[in-house]
């Protein structure tokens, strides 16, 4: 008998010792991870698609009527000023110069025969000021023949790359028609838009006009060299929202080609900001909300705004204040007023473990 009571009393104490462990893993288990809003100075990177310009890029065209004679480069090549492109057949033009030549002379030997006569007063000044007015003419017609057989010969009229030709040699050319395109490369000119909230708080945070941007290629490699945003033009696209901005960059090696894209990313800086894990919050009819602990240990959802994205962070500008424990970790296992035992990670390490650091 007394065997008996003791076997029992050992099962008793071992199935009590067993829920208690049980009940002691459950609570365990059952807490949740919380932590609080990290209030420090940080930056978020913006990204706009951008179109790359060359800072000179104009069109070649003939200045004069005739055939084309002789093309000097190729498509693609390098030029350097004055160097000479395109050569139209300049035949007639040096018969007018010719011409206008033999006229200056006659012009000449008028003007000394007349002046002889009237220092003799034998003709009238008059005669001698018609003779003068006859020689100046004849010069001015000989400058003109000659910017007309200068006009033959097309010239660069800066270092650039020459673009794909639209006409070959000996095409027929009229006065205007287009030859080729000429890019100076040596900087580029980039531009892109930027949202009307955004260019707000780009002028409200300080930021400089001359704020340095990096370039994002298209083989998603970044540009070598940075750029600085010079120029915000006037006006708003009321379709869009929008504003340009331009940014220079240099292009030493000319890799940069007029008419490529790319991104550009700006660096805006934010001031005690509030800054939280993305994991933290959820979403309801496009609203973001964060799970809040009330002095009751009672989960309640608060709206927040957000002010920036960045990888797995948020920094938050309403609904949020330092002091606030919010829920980090078992959002679905909790809903409105459920009281929850936790465990609370300082903000500093909360964000050190995501992929993103607050900076």
């Amino acid at each position: 008998m007394n065997k008996i009571l003791v076997l029992i009393g050992l099962i008793a104490l071992l199935c009590h010792t067993s829920c208690t462990s049980k009940k002691e893993e459950k609570e365990v288990e059952s807490k949740l991870l919380v932590t609080s809003p990290l209030k420090k100075d940080t930056s978020v990177v913006n990204d706009y698609v951008c179109q790359i310009r060359s800072i000179r890029h104009i069109e070649l065209r003939a200045q004069e009527r005739g055939y084309l004679e002789k093309i000097y480069v190729d498509e693609g090549q390098f030029v350097k000023q004055g160097q000479l492109l395109f050569q139209i057949m300049p035949r007639l033009y040096e018969a007018e110069l010719q011409k206008a030549q033999a006229e200056v002379k006659f012009a000449q030997i008028e003007y000394r025969n007349t002046k002889r006569l009237a220092d003799s007063s034998i003709v009238a000044p008059n005669e001698l000021a018609m003779a003068r007015a006859k020689l100046e003419k004849a010069n001015a017609d000989l400058s003109l023949t000659k910017v007309h057989l200068q006009f033959t010969q097309i010239r660069a009229p800066f270092d650039g790359i020459i673009d794909r030709f639209l006409v070959r040699q000996g095409s027929l050319l009229d006065e205007g028609d287009l030859l080729t395109t000429l890019a100076d490369n040596s900087k580029m000119w980039v531009y892109f838009n930027v949202p009307e909230a955004e260019y707000l708080e780009y002028k409200a945070k300080g930021s400089k006009d001359n704020q340095q941007v990096s370039l994002l290629m298209a083989n998603n490699q970044q540009f070598g060299h940075p750029g600085v945003v010079e120029t915000i033009e006037a006006d708003f696209d009321n379709e869009t929202g929008n504003i340009p901005f331009r940014a220079t960059f240099p292009n030493p090696d000319r890799l940069l080609r007029h008419g490529e894209t790319g991104n550009i990313k700006m660096v805006v800086p934010l001031k005690n900001a509030l800054i939280i894990p993305q994991k933290a919050t959820f979403e309801v009819l496009d609203k973001k909300y964060v799970y809040i602990l009330d002095k009751d240990s009672k989960v309640r959802s608060r709206e927040i705004t957000i002010g920036a994205d960045m990888e797995d962070l948020y920094a938050v500008t309403s609904g949020l204040a330092e002091t606030d424990k919010i829920l980090l970790e078992g959002l679905r296992k909790v809903k409105e007023g459920d009281k929850i035992a936790y465990e609370y990670e300082e903000p500093k390490m909360a964000t050190s473990q995501l992929k993103l650091h607050a900076e």
